[in-house]
């Protein structure tokens, strides 16, 4: 948090400079080879309102999971959905030219880590309407894909909020998938080997 905001306050001073080479562009991690952006979008806001509103919901859902999983954990989570994120990005808009800025990203894959680890627990929505985490988040999520598929251009990155709470799942559940998958090719192994006897 802390971090995030130095780095808002270095952008009232080098906004368009620091956007223009530390923003997630891309074109420019694919052509010109800018391996650094996928990490160094998360520090980079649009505005006062945008990171208040990142660092809330950092807070608001961050907190009891960094309390359950430990900071170490929690960091890692982080960082792993952030980045992954911006990866989705950069994979599925490889030509955009654009720069995406900010840590939802991120916050969208603690959203996804406490609705599993939380379901539960009451959320009010707009402060006003009481819904459960593991609503709440798939509310959201359905919201993230309708958006991300309609290629609305509203100037919000849902490609990276959806990507967020994607690589989350992968995260907390690879062992679960890996099995499933390992399950899946065995039984394919075993119908192709019964088709021959």
């Amino acid at each position: 948090m802390i971090s995030m905001g130095i780095v808002f306050f270095l952008q009232i001073f080098m906004g368009n400079f620091l956007i223009a080479y530390f923003g997630l562009r891309p074109y420019y991690f694919w052509r010109r080879f800018f391996i650094w952006q996928p990490v160094t979008y998360m520090f980079l806001h649009g505005g006062l309102m945008h990171i208040i509103f990142n660092l809330f919901g950092l807070w608001m859902f961050g907190s009891d999971l960094e309390y359950r999983w430990g900071t170490r954990f929690f960091v890692k989570y982080f960082f792993i959905t952030g980045v992954g994120a911006g990866l989705c990005t950069t994979i599925f808009t490889p030509n955009a030219v654009i720069p995406t800025i900010g840590v939802s990203g991120a916050i969208y894959g603690i959203l996804l880590a406490f609705a599993v680890t939380y379901p539960d627990r009451i959320i009010y929505l707009n402060f006003l309407f009481p819904i459960k985490a593991k609503y709440f988040a798939l509310i959201y999520g359905l919201l993230e894909f309708y958006s991300s598929v309609s290629q609305r251009s509203d100037g919000i990155a849902h490609l990276v909020h959806l990507g967020g709470m994607v690589i989350g799942y992968i995260y907390l559940d690879h062992r679960n998938i890996l099995k499933r998958i390992k399950r899946l090719r065995d039984r394919r192994k075993f119908d192709h080997w019964n088709r021959w006897q």
